[in-house]
């Protein structure tokens, strides 16, 4: 009796195993998502629907005059302990993308630098949820893929400007012209500046995914792989990442100084705002009751929307963090872009808010 040969061929053993490690990614993602995202964040809504408010400011006493090492230590130990989940989460799968993932799927979907590849990637962000430093390592394994600068800059800003459970607590603490305005924003940010800055590289040359080669992806044991690239990612991200926010806990209350009643409401003081909210960092939905509690305090409407559309976007630990992955012209594209939203939503909330 003749025996068929039943031994997989090299091509398709090749994609099996490919087929394997993208459902495995997307099952590393998606139960990390739901252990340090969704569940929690659905209690949260449950809590923000019953007492209009998600708790205190991470800002904490801002009545100090000067910066001082115990008030950057104090912000560091409240952040940290916030976000590290998310983070340890980003770094996991910033570093397993880059193994993981096929090169030549990722750009063939994220490569172009057209509104398809950006609208994609920014879709993708959605569900992610995460601030922008928790997603700033999945940007850079993006990028280490050679997707566009459009697609990595949409998925990056994507995640904390698109996130679905920051509006729904922002319309049961704030109200919904916050977020309607904060909805029309992070449209403009994720989807059309990030597509814009493709033109500020319109000269790197363009990856051609039928000349990318498959198996330069696979030299080397899965796990030696995987090791150096995380191995990488932290020696590079961790200690920008955690000398920034020391910094910026320190200077917080020079960032958001105490304005006078005549000041509260001003353009200078939509400004100041503006630019401190890009610079500062926060975890994931804490410009919430950092806007409650200043309005308390008696800050404006227009700082407070500017701080609404500039706190979340960027800050500068992650900009530290992705700085090697982007030309420095669409890092600081994207830091004028998001100032400059910030103030004109300021003069919009001052009006209507």
């Amino acid at each position: 009796m003749v025996q068929l040969d039943t031994t997989p061929q090299p091509k398709q053993a090749t994609h099996k195993r490919t087929l394997w490690f993208v459902a495995a990614f997307i099952l590393i993602a998606a139960a990390g998502l739901f252990y340090i995202k969704w569940w929690p964040y659905y209690n949260k809504s449950i809590l923000a629907a019953n007492t209009h408010s998600i708790g205190d400011s991470i800002l904490g006493d801002l009545s100090s005059e000067a910066p001082s090492w115990q008030s950057a230590w104090d912000y560091a130990l409240a952040y940290f302990s916030s976000v590290w989940k998310a983070a340890v989460l980003g770094i996991l799968l910033g570093s397993l993308l880059q193994v993981l993932l096929p090169a030549q799927w990722l750009l063939k979907l994220l490569g172009k630098a057209s509104f398809g590849s950006t609208m994609i990637a920014g879709m993708a962000a959605v569900p992610g949820m995460m601030c922008s430093c928790c997603a700033a390592p999945i940007a850079i394994g993006l990028r280490k893929k050679n997707v566009s600068v459009g697609a990595a800059l949409a998925f990056w800003i994507g995640n904390p400007m698109m996130n679905p459970a920051t509006l729904i607590f922002m319309t049961f603490v704030l109200s919904w012209k916050f977020t309607l305005m904060r909805l029309v924003v992070g449209f403009i940010l994720t989807f059309g500046i990030s597509y814009w800055a493709n033109r500020l590289v319109k000269d790197v040359q363009p990856v051609d995914v039928d000349q990318v080669i498959v198996e330069a992806e696979q030299e080397g044991r899965f796990l030696r792989r995987w090791l150096g690239s995380i191995g990488r990612m932290l020696l590079y991200i961790v200690p920008a990442y955690v000398l920034s926010v020391l910094l910026l806990g320190a200077a917080r209350v020079w960032l958001f100084p105490q304005l006078s009643e005549s000041a509260a409401n001003s353009l200078l003081a939509i400004i100041i705002f503006a630019v401190a909210g890009m610079l500062f960092v926060i975890p994931t939905a804490a410009e919430i009751p950092i806007i409650q509690t200043l309005m308390s305090l008696g800050l404006g409407a227009g700082p407070a929307a500017a701080l609404l559309i500039t706190l979340p976007a960027i800050s500068l630990p992650s900009l530290l963090m992705v700085a090697k992955s982007f030309p420095k012209k669409v890092l600081f594209f994207v830091m004028a872009s998001v100032v400059v939203l910030g103030v004109i939503g300021g003069l919009i909330g001052r009006v209507i808010l």
